[in-house]
């Protein structure tokens, strides 16, 4: 069972959620994908040609632009649904252990939850547990924030700690809770077509994501787009929000960034700070002190450390 907050009052199963949609569009997709983005063509990390992968369930690619549908693919053909979750609600009927439509919308209006326009950068493609497995593009906080220098740099993917952490915080409803890392769902059921391959497959991955990390962190909703792919009535110089989805292929809200740039002043860091300095526990449903990984420094910069410590002995080392 999902790890929802009150298993016992979880009466029904339900898909809405509030995340992130990575949707676009392509000429090798869908052709009724919407663009919200195009900051990652996530088509770089897919294997259409099924050089690596043998065979996949019958939804295929659900990111790139979809599956295309016959006579371009032989899967179900089905748009774009590429998407991070940061909060599953369920559904909207409260007896049910969701919370109304009404509620989730008139709290994110509201100005309650704080939404800074978001950039992310993914991390890292796996393979789940699962047997065949999922592949999954992920949003890591590859290290933890500084607490005790306001002005340092925050670490990629924050803001998803810090939305995440306000919802849960807000919503009690029994059936909340989130799927895991943050994520997006690349393909099914992935069954490569030889160890080798496996490798080869992530490999390639790999240096699509070195290329994104020297590119930094992005905004998502570059184009200002509405739910519908169409520009929004009134965007603003940010618009990396939010979205509420009824499942992973109905986007039925925006919500755009009420929390702006820039982040390193004291008020806004401390704000940022308070909310992550803790993580919810899906084992024992509660909240606990956040555990970060360290941030790696650089061999160039161990190498720096290195001659400023003893340039002599360094110097004669090298020679």
């Amino acid at each position: 069972m999902p790890p929802v907050l009150k298993p016992e009052l979880s009466k029904v199963d339900g898909l809405a959620f509030i995340g992130l949609s990575l949707s676009r569009k392509s000429d090798r997709g869908h052709p009724d994908s919407i663009t919200h983005q195009t900051a990652f063509d996530l088509n770089n990390i897919i294997d259409r040609e099924y050089e690596y992968i043998a065979s996949t369930n019958d939804d295929g690619w659900l990111v790139g632009g979809g599956e295309p549908g016959y006579p371009k693919s032989y899967k179900l053909p089905a748009k774009d649904s590429a998407h991070v979750e940061i909060m599953r609600i369920g559904t909207y009927r409260p007896e049910w252990g969701g919370i109304t439509e009404k509620d989730v919308v008139d709290v994110l209006r509201s100005g309650k939850i704080l939404i800074p326009q978001i950039e992310v950068l993914p991390t890292g493609v796996v393979a789940n547990g699962d047997s065949p497995p999922e592949l999954e593009i992920r949003f890591d906080m590859p290290y933890g924030p500084d607490f005790e220098v306001l002005d340092a740099p925050l670490p990629p993917n924050w803001a998803l700690r810090f939305i995440h952490n306000q919802l849960f915080k807000h919503f009690f409803n029994p059936s909340r809770f989130c799927p895991g890392a943050f994520h997006s769902t690349i393909v099914r059921k992935a069954e490569f077509r030889s160890p080798s391959h496996r490798d080869a497959y992530f490999a390639m991955c790999d240096a699509v994501l070195k290329k994104w990390k020297l590119a930094g962190p992005k905004a998502l909703n570059d184009g200002a787009w509405d739910v519908d792919g169409t520009p929004l009535a009134k965007p603003g110089a940010y618009n990396s929000g939010i979205w509420l989805f009824l499942d992973r292929t109905k986007i039925t809200h925006f919500f755009p960034p009420n929390f702006l740039p820039p982040y390193d002043t004291k008020e806004k860091r401390e704000i940022i700070l308070s909310f992550l300095t803790e993580e919810w526990d899906e084992k024992t449903l509660e909240w606990k002190k956040a555990e970060y990984p360290l941030q790696e420094v650089s061999k160039s910069s161990n190498k720096f450390f290195e001659f400023c410590g003893n340039p002599i002995e360094t110097l004669l080392r090298g020679a």
